[in-house]
């Protein structure tokens, strides 16, 4: 029986610098690079988790909702600078359950940062933010300037 070898650059060409090392650590080191680029390991309690927001834009103003369940709003950091808003949190949460046979104990966390940019530069004098079910609703008026400058154009069909 013929042996051949497991590398796969074996016909002759030259090995990428990150496979000249045995073929399994090389595989050992493309794994942790590939967690490293999503940030986290498996076992991992302390992740960075991203809130789904919805966007609408209407001639007068862009209205955010993001979605924060399992957040209060002192958790909730809220900045504008500029045609920049970005929105920061952070979840904590513990539950512990005793038995008489066994002890639960989950705890669950995690930080995000959202930035989301505007069309325009805002005054955050005008922001208004409303934190209601686990949602917050963001309302930012455009600037008058804008809002005059935007007009509806007509679609005719042929």
């Amino acid at each position: 029986m013929a042996m051949r070898s497991l590398t796969p650059y074996s016909s002759g060409r030259e090995l990428p610098s990150g496979l000249r090392q045995n073929p399994l650590t090389a595989l050992r080191s493309e794994m942790d690079r590939l967690f490293d680029t999503f940030g986290m390991w498996p076992g991992d309690t302390a992740r960075e988790v991203t809130p789904r927001i919805d966007i609408c834009e209407t001639d007068r103003e862009v209205d955010i909702d993001a979605e924060l369940p399992g957040l209060a709003e002192k958790d909730i950091d809220l900045t504008l600078a500029g045609d920049l808003l970005t929105i920061r949190g952070e979840k904590k949460s513990e539950h512990e359950e005793m038995n008489e046979n066994y002890r639960l104990s989950e705890r669950s966390y995690g930080s995000f940062c959202r930035q989301i940019a505007l069309p325009f530069d805002a005054d955050p004098k005008t922001v208004s933010a409303k934190f209601d079910k686990g949602v917050l609703h963001i309302a930012i008026p455009k600037p008058a300037n804008l809002a005059a400058k935007t007009a509806k154009i007509p679609v005719k069909a042929n």
